[in-house]
């Protein structure tokens, strides 16, 4: 994550929130928690947290982040822009009837390359990073190849669809945990919400 060099502040508690955001969302839609018709409206926030992230990634490359801010210009792109705009594509798809029907497995193979970067990028983020964004990488990445896995036809929802809700609710949390905890620390110059030391030394 990018410093307070150049008179730019760090960003990315902004990306984190977006990506608490994504996270708990998507835990309600894949529980169960809400229905179908949520879709359009998931896609409205994901769409707002694509710009969030985009500006995020922007700043935090120019302050010579090279892993947050790769990670959250594509999180921008990929996890929110396509995936926003693909909740409503799929919800008037279904609604509609499309004359040609809509073939999500394409989803499956898209989220492949994003979990096989994830899964390179979970050791970075424990070598690089604190105990907090550690773990938020290790929940990620495995709920990541559960969607591709069943996006793809590869896997059925059962036993794997709560699973990944579980694994992405886990994310949202501990997003807003961290951004709220480099609010929280850099105002008062001090550890008051701890993240811990990175977990690969």
């Amino acid at each position: 994550m990018s410093g307070h060099g150049s008179g730019w502040a760090n960003p990315a508690p902004a990306g984190l929130v977006a990506l608490g955001v994504a996270g708990l969302t998507f835990y309600a839609l894949l529980s169960g928690s809400v229905s179908a018709g949520a879709l359009p409206l998931l896609g409205c926030w994901l769409m707002g947290g694509a710009l969030v992230q985009f500006t995020v990634g922007v700043i935090e490359l120019k302050e010579g982040a090279l892993v947050g801010g790769n990670v959250f210009l594509f999180f921008s792109g990929f996890f929110m822009l396509a995936g926003g705009l693909e909740m409503f594509v799929k919800y008037f798809g279904a609604a509609y009837k499309f004359p040609i029907p809509l073939d999500a497995h394409i989803d499956g193979y898209a989220w492949i390359i994003l979990s096989i970067a994830l899964v390179f990028l979970t050791p970075v983020y424990m070598k690089s990073s604190n105990t907090v964004m550690g773990l938020i990488l290790i929940l990620l990445t495995p709920a990541a190849i559960l969607v591709a896995l069943m996006d793809g036809g590869w896997i059925g929802a059962t036993p794997w669809k709560p699973i990944a809700a579980y694994l992405l609710g886990g994310v949202g949390l501990l997003g807003v945990y961290m951004a709220s905890a480099i609010w929280v620390n850099s105002t008062f110059g001090r550890t008051i919400m701890p993240t811990g030391s990175p977990m690969i030394k």
